[in-house]
């Protein structure tokens, strides 16, 4: 198959980049650096140049594609969120979603990508202690959730154009080089950790290789089509996960930080960290995926190098 990404230099862009490569499949990455994206992606992909905003010619890059994958997109967390820069977290995503589409439309229908795979988050839930939450529970109405869903729908004029689309709904990445795992178990590593808030609020996750294989599994399955939660069966509490990181880093975890404490310091940007939601797998599931990683303990294990 035939594979054109964007937002493939981060982490989970990199891992679906090495696991196409290495299944030998053709990958085209469009960056905004693309003498950057050349020198982490492996030997044979292919790296050209995209801003993501509107009037990019990235047609050519599309054309015979079997699957684009579009995971551009702002950090949510390497900087506080002002009002400019959540403008830029929603802007950066469906500008560069628009613009795929936009892109695609410009093709002949026998060029056109037969499926558009668009990253989400479990976010667009939001914030919910009780109950579970499937592809097909009402949204929230939480800055991500509706940052999600504004995500979600500059991919649907697609559908349109004859391509499938399906939107991978994120929970939080577990993985060496991913932001929000670090930011969690480092604290813990140092002796300085432990539940955030009242640790009561659910924890969702993915590891790293499962959330890959759910990309694959929407690429190479023509019957999936639409929302995708990308979660793990496994859903616990904030205050389990850390305290399954500091058993396995054999580090006390008796360090509570307030929830006021980090509302202080990080406003609004503190729901990252204080909502959640019992997300489930139920599509997964339903096309048959299997999980390599379907406990935090495993996952954690897999992650922290510890047995």
């Amino acid at each position: 198959m035939r594979y054109t990404l964007t937002g493939a230099t981060g982490p989970v862009g990199l891992a679906l980049v090495r696991r196409l490569a290495a299944d030998n499949h053709e990958v085209v990455v469009l960056s905004r650096r693309p003498d950057r994206a050349r020198r982490v992606v492996p030997a044979g992909v292919t790296a050209a140049p995209w801003s993501g905003q509107p009037g990019d010619d990235v047609g050519p890059a599309l054309a015979g594609a079997d699957a684009v994958i579009n995971l551009a997109g702002a950090s949510i967390g390497s900087r506080p969120w002002t009002a400019g820069r959540k403008r830029d977290i929603l802007a950066s995503r469906v500008q560069a979603t628009e613009t795929l589409v936009k892109a695609i439309a410009t093709l002949a229908p026998d060029d056109r990508p037969k499926v558009l795979i668009n990253a989400s988050g479990i976010d667009i839930y939001g914030d919910h202690p009780d109950g579970v939450w499937s592809e097909t529970s009402p949204v929230g109405d939480t800055f991500l959730a509706g940052v999600c869903q504004a995500w979600e729908g500059a991919a649907a004029p697609a559908q349109a154009l004859g391509v499938r689309v399906v939107c991978v709904r994120t929970a939080l990445v577990v993985a060496r080089d991913a932001p929000a795992f670090r930011l969690l178990s480092l604290p813990i590593r140092l002796f300085i950790g432990g539940p955030l808030g009242s640790g009561r609020q659910l924890f969702t996750w993915v590891h790293i290789d499962d959330l890959v294989g759910l990309y694959v599994l929407a690429a190479s399955d023509p019957t999936l089509a639409g929302p995708l939660n990308a979660v793990a069966p496994e859903v616990g509490t904030e205050a389990e996960a850390a305290r399954t990181i500091g058993e396995l880093l054999h580090r006390p975890t008796r360090l509570r930080v307030p929830a006021a404490v980090l509302r202080a310091v990080m406003r609004e940007q503190a729901d990252v960290l204080l909502h959640g939601r019992r997300a489930e797998p139920a599509v997964a599931v339903r096309h048959g995926y299997q999980f390599k990683y379907q406990t935090m303990r495993a996952a954690f294990a897999d992650v922290l190098g510890a047995r």
